[in-house]
């Protein structure tokens, strides 16, 4: 009997033991011991989205390394040389020149936004209105190009991208394309710092002439058809790696533009997460968070115009993410559930 009362003992000890280790053991995240490479642009208008998929990533359990900013060139090849995880900033067609480096190394999965980020060149509406200008073409009349030169040179000032950004490749060839090159004068400075010149030109009661894209806090200080107009173009002309989405340039329902639709010369991008196949490969649990997530264009407006508005450090960024999340609670974790069952 007292063997038996032992034996019992050591039985019930071990049932009390299993009780106990078993929910710890369910509780186990597919991300844990995983350290993640991840990238942000340098463009500042895509790190609150970085900071939403940084942090469903380490609700997986992952340890996000990272995000480290990186203009196009050097995330890519990093991308492709195995140096490099993933990003939530790839922009297609637009980043199609670089697919070639990364073809059988990397991809593109889900979708940030998907055929809602535009692009485009405006001015501001009261010049537009007061000499009757629709079309970027007009920019070839050397009276039109002088009201928008800020500097002297006869030229029209034209903010526009930095080296190394795909709307760099892309303005340098419509500007040849369109008979530009003696008449605007693309600035490739930093962005953000052009971009604030020319809102205080703006403020200023002065003509401004920009390139832009959405999301971006630029198209919510400066609100299509109350402040600025998109321009047309007569004839869509893309570099030729974008060439087949040239007819996909006409786009229904934007506002500001003079026609519906709106002949803007540039396609509605899709914005999608890039990474490396064998990160992928190997974390499947990661590949379904980023076929799941996605974040509403209006949201990255309304997070954009407080960084525009001074709460840019990254503790605000960080902030504004988990307010993102807590607000939008319910869809994250299914998010974060849909995942965790891909890694079962």
């Amino acid at each position: 009997m007292a063997g038996n009362r032992i034996l019992y003992g050591i039985g019930a000890a071990l049932t009390a033991l299993t009780l106990s280790v078993s929910p710890l053991v369910a509780q186990s995240l597919p991300g844990e011991g995983t350290t993640v490479r991840m990238g942000q642009p340098t463009w500042d208008t895509e790190w609150f989205q970085a900071q939403v998929y940084k942090k469903a990533m380490e609700a997986l359990g992952y340890t996000v390394q990272g995000p480290t900013a990186l203009d196009n060139p050097p995330f890519y090849q990093a991308l492709s040389q195995g140096d490099m995880d993933f990003w939530a900033s790839g922009w297609f067609p637009l980043h199609n020149t670089y697919l070639e480096e990364i073809k059988g190394k990397g991809s593109t999965v889900g979708y940030v936004a998907k055929g809602g980020a535009l692009q485009g060149y405006l001015i501001d509406k009261k010049t537009a209105d007061e000499h009757n200008i629709r079309k970027v073409e007009d920019f070839k009349k050397p009276e039109i190009a002088k009201l928008f030169d800020d500097n002297g040179d006869g030229k029209a000032d034209l903010v526009a991208c930095p080296p190394g950004w795909g709307c760099e490749l892309t303005i340098t060839h419509q500007m040849e394309a369109y008979g530009l090159g003696d008449t605007v004068e693309p600035i490739k400075a930093a962005y953000s710092a052009s971009m604030a010149d020319a809102v205080s030109r703006f403020e200023q009661g002065k003509p401004i002439f920009f390139y832009t894209w959405t999301p971006n806090w630029t198209v919510g200080m400066l609100k299509p058809d109350e402040d600025v107009v998109w321009l047309e173009v007569e004839k869509p002309s893309l570099p030729e790696d974008q060439k087949e989405m040239e007819s996909q340039t006409s786009i229904p329902d934007v506002k500001g533009c003079a026609s519906n639709p709106c002949q803007m010369g540039w396609p509605a991008n899709d914005i999608q997460v890039v990474a490396n196949n064998d990160f992928l490969e190997k974390n499947p649990a990661a590949k379904k968070l980023f076929e799941e997530m996605s974040i509403p264009l209006e949201d990255i407006f309304a997070q954009n115009a407080q960084m525009y508005q001074g709460a840019d450090k990254p503790a605000d960024l960080e902030r504004q993410a988990d307010e993102w999340i807590k607000a939008n609670q319910q869809t994250f974790d299914g998010w974060i559930d849909a995942a965790k069952a891909a890694a079962q």
